[in-house]
């Protein structure tokens, strides 16, 4: 059973002994940041720094300037590691230590580039606008994402790519100084929250023959409750329907739909494109396609036809491995089950072996392990120890 650690590249420049660290972990695979969003990160071994602020969304490695020349939409470089490489810097360490390297790929999460370009942003009903969350309908958006992908994905030492948020992104985010907890929201509303209703959009909408303002304002109908807060947080697809109406809410999702499998077999494709074969290539997903966010919504059967596989959030209890792993259950391809290993994130790395034979017996055939970099020794110890008796 193959199992993959994640890892910034920071976690690795500048220790000598962070490649080895990681193997004697247990694991055969890191999965490497090569494009990714804006954070600040704690490092707790690193001999050099203790905290990492990754100031704005960036690639970690020097993009080719033929490739962006030209373009209005072009990632930016980081800062914030001393190297001028600092992916294949830590893919060449991990690589020394036996490890396989994937690259680690977020797409359509980048508040830089909102900042920036806020006319590529999604827009909420309310006319409020995302910038950590570029619109993927905008073909603008895409071109640059589709680009992102096959530059950043295929780096020399890697063997395979799982991509971040290649779908829709929305209104759930990991903001900094966040401030939103004050109005209870579930997952139906977040859904309405996080429609988009830019020009694009508005004219997907009319394909499929809904008028563009006659939504906003049901969704802003919709949404009223919530915020006189009457009643208790609708959850699930049913709740999208209750609170929009069964033909209205298949209507939209019927766009986003549409235009996430047009990006995500365009990602796929060019990365397949810039690969050698055999190159891997997974989406972190979601089976439940109305969702939004890092693993975005697919239809299993879709998305294993595109990707070789799928990274799956089963960090929680027994019903929510159930619930992410059973719709794919029996299909063939990777379904490498991502469980949280720090304990200050929610992970349990006490109860790692338990939940992870738990996700093989659901039909998990490997395991993503969140975040060998950011765990404490206690959570590393923990992890290491359960590697080991599932490989008995």
């Amino acid at each position: 059973m193959r199992t993959s650690a994640f890892l910034y590249p920071w976690d690795v420049v500048g220790d000598p002994d962070a490649a080895a660290r990681v193997a004697d972990l247990g694991v055969q695979q890191v999965t490497l940041a090569a494009a990714y969003h804006s954070t600040r990160a704690l490092t707790p071994r690193h001999p050099g720094h203790r905290i990492v602020t990754a100031e704005h969304a960036a690639v970690l490695y020097p993009p080719g300037p033929g490739r962006w020349e030209g373009r209005r939409l072009r990632p930016h470089t980081q800062s914030w590691v001393a190297s001028d490489d600092p992916y294949a810097e830590a893919a060449q360490a991990l690589a020394g230590a036996g490890l396989q390297v994937h690259s680690w790929v977020v797409l359509a999460h980048n508040s830089r580039l909102g900042a920036e370009h806020p006319d590529t942003c999604v827009v909420n009903a309310y006319g409020d606008r995302y910038p950590w969350a570029p619109c993927i309908a905008q073909q603008a958006v895409r071109d640059y994402l589709v680009e992102l992908a096959a530059e950043a994905a295929v780096r020399g030492g890697t063997q395979g790519a799982e991509l971040e948020s290649c779908g829709w992104y929305g209104f759930a985010h990991l903001h900094a100084h966040d401030k939103i907890a004050g109005v209870g929201l579930g997952d139906a509303a977040q859904y309405l929250m996080s429609l988009c209703f830019c020009p694009d959009c508005r004219t997907g909408y009319a394909g499929q023959g809904l008028d563009a303002d006659e939504l906003g304002r049901a969704v802003r109908r919709a949404l009223e409750p919530a915020w006189s807060g009457a009643g208790s947080p609708e959850t699930g697809w049913s709740g999208v329907e209750t609170l929009l109406g069964a033909d209205l809410a298949a209507a939209t999702l019927r766009w986003r739909t549409e235009v996430a499998r047009g990006l995500q077999e365009s990602v796929v494709g060019a990365v397949r494109a810039a690969a050698a074969p055999g190159f891997q290539v997974l989406l972190h997903a979601d089976p439940a396609p109305y969702r939004s966010g890092a693993n975005v919504g697919v239809d299993p059967e879709h998305i294993l036809s595109v990707a070789d596989g799928v990274v799956l959030p089963c960090t929680g209890g027994d019903a929510a491995r159930e619930a992410v792993l059973g719709p794919f259950g029996g299909r063939a391809g990777v379904l490498a089950a991502n469980l949280t290993v720090v304990r200050g994130m929610g992970g349990s790395p006490d109860t790692l072996e338990r939940d992870a034979r738990h996700a093989l017996s659901l039909g998990a055939n490997q395991l993503r392990l969140y975040h060998a970099g950011l765990a404490s020794d206690p959570d590393l110890e923990a992890v290491a120890g359960a590697l080991s008796r599932l490989g008995r």
